[in-house]
């Protein structure tokens, strides 16, 4: 998927590359991948599953401590 198409999904750039890593991050430690997929590298592995929408982000509520 490409980068601006990620990243509105997302919400911004920064944010998708902090998610992708994070997750890029668990799958080299042996987590499953959440999508059907050919690729073997992390990275594309992540970008793939918050481009279908399986892997999203919570961002917390304004003003609540």
């Amino acid at each position: 998927p490409s980068i601006d198409y990620l990243a509105e999904k997302v919400g911004s750039k920064y944010e998708l590359v902090i998610m992708a890593a994070k997750r890029a991050r668990e799958l080299v430690d042996h987590k499953p991948p959440m999508v059907e997929t050919k690729s073997n590298k992390p990275v594309s592995i992540a970008l793939e599953e918050i481009g279908e929408g399986v892997l999203t982000c919570e961002r917390p509520k304004a003003g609540i401590k």
